[in-house]
């Protein structure tokens, strides 16, 4: 390969640093790796320090009580004012908890891990994504380019039998509706090749928005004659394989048992909660008020287990259980249509793959008889026994003959990355084993 030629590995390490699309998927796995972590904080100690300070003022009223004290006796009928008129008040507080029970964290946390993981598929997902797009792009810029380049030969082609029609016309040689559809000809190769020199230009600038490369002047690899091993194991392999590795049916079926973690959140009339539970505060307030200055203080204390039973909650839990369950039901459809699409896909791309090289052999034979064709065509058009139609014609399907070829060979590199895909085995290794099918554009 020439030192400047792009393959496919160069295109793909470029991909990776410019494309959206994956820079977004690459967050998106960062952040929910995160998911793991606050799993694991929904069974660790929270602790919680509050504290207030204002202006405050308070009155309480006490009547008919009784008051005993040593010294003193006993006397009813004791009333007790306090006021505080205009005052200073401070409030602090720590408390500190740790669940020991609780069902809806229990499920919670199986859905941040499910998440996380679901985080991860997303990615491998996004990788496999790309190489194939990648792949694409960069193969629908080398057809462009080759159809572009045997289109100009056979517009070459035309261009010297619509002289040479037109000499021997004048020689009497050939009538004149061979240099009309010489010509006819002619015109319209330079209009197919004013669209395919668009397409090619079109091509080419969403390439190099998606890597940075650009091929206006470097040469890209293609197909060469002889392709890499190609795996061509069992269709019932592939299928046990993607059903089993497949990222995008793996991400499916992840949901569903997202969505069933959140039914178990709501599970039972009753979810009791039990947390281990301390804490320590004090309030004070201090001021003058009716009857002089006065203060008020406070402390807690308390070390314990708190244990909640929610009792009735107006039917929002069964409410919630219910949606939940139409929720499962929905997810797990998406997942069995997802199953299907994945081995529908699996079967096409080996059908692909196993049919194509056959393909592949017909249309080298095929080339090879159409290029025959065309030389026997122009010596029997030099001695007459060929017209220049059917010379036209025989430059034509040598033209489509090759540039079938090209593209029967391009279908059964992609679909052997399809496959791989499918499967859930596209990597840079499956990538590199396809560009070794790949030679500079000078080989054939």
């Amino acid at each position: 390969m020439p030192a400047s030629a792009i393959d496919l590995i160069d295109a793909w390490r470029a991909a990776q640093q410019r494309d959206l699309d994956y820079a977004a998927a690459r967050a998106a796995q960062q952040a929910g790796a995160t998911h793991r972590d606050q799993a694991l904080a929904l069974w660790r100690p929270t602790v919680v320090l509050s504290g207030t300070a204002g202006v405050a003022g308070s009155d309480t009223s006490v009547s008919g009580a009784r008051f005993s004290a040593p010294g003193f006796g006993t006397s009813s009928g004791v009333g007790f004012d306090t006021s505080v008129n205009r005052g200073t008040s401070g409030r602090w507080a720590v408390v500190a908890s740790m669940p020991l029970y609780n069902r809806e964290r229990e499920a919670q946390g199986r859905q941040l891990d499910l998440s996380a993981d679901l985080a991860d598929l997303e990615w491998e997902d996004a990788k496999q994504t790309l190489m194939l797009t990648t792949a694409q792009r960069y193969l629908d810029v080398m057809v462009a380019q080759e159809s572009l380049r045997v289109l100009r030969g056979q517009s070459s082609a035309v261009d010297s039998a619509l002289i040479e029609t037109r000499d021997r016309f004048r020689l009497g040689d050939v009538p004149v509706t061979d240099t009309h559809e010489a010509a006819a000809r002619a015109e319209a190769l330079r209009a197919q090749l004013l669209a395919l020199d668009t397409d090619l230009q079109l091509k080419q600038a969403v390439f190099a928005d998606a890597t940075g490369l650009q091929v206006t002047d470097t040469p890209l690899m293609r197909p060469s004659g002889e392709l890499a091993p190609i795996d061509v194991r069992a269709l019932d392999v592939w299928l046990a394989d993607a059903a089993m590795h497949s990222p995008k049916l793996r991400m499916q079926l992840a949901g569903v048992e997202i969505a069933r973690q959140e039914a178990a959140k709501s599970k039972g009339a009753l979810a009791p909660t039990v947390e281990l539970v301390a804490q320590v505060g004090r309030d004070r307030l201090s001021g003058s008020g009716d009857f002089g200055s006065a203060s008020n203080a406070a402390g807690t204390r308390m070390v314990g287990v708190q244990l909640s039973v929610p009792l009735y909650t107006g039917g929002l839990r069964d409410a919630r259980q219910r949606e939940t369950q139409r929720t499962i039901e929905k997810v797990q459809a998406q997942a069995d249509r997802a199953r299907q699409q994945v081995a529908q896909q699996t079967r096409a791309a080996w059908l692909g793959l196993t049919v194509g090289a056959g393909r592949v052999q017909a249309l080298a034979q095929a080339l090879t008889s159409s290029r025959a064709r065309l030389e026997s065509t122009r010596l029997g058009r030099q001695v007459g026994d060929r017209t220049t139609l059917d010379l036209l014609n025989a430059e034509n399907d040598a033209a489509n003959a090759e540039l079938s070829l090209l593209t029967a060979r391009i279908e059964l590199l992609m679909n052997r990355l399809r496959l791989a895909a499918t499967a859930g085995r596209l990597d840079e290794a499956a990538l590199r084993s396809a560009n070794d099918s790949l030679q500079a554009q000078g080989g054939r």
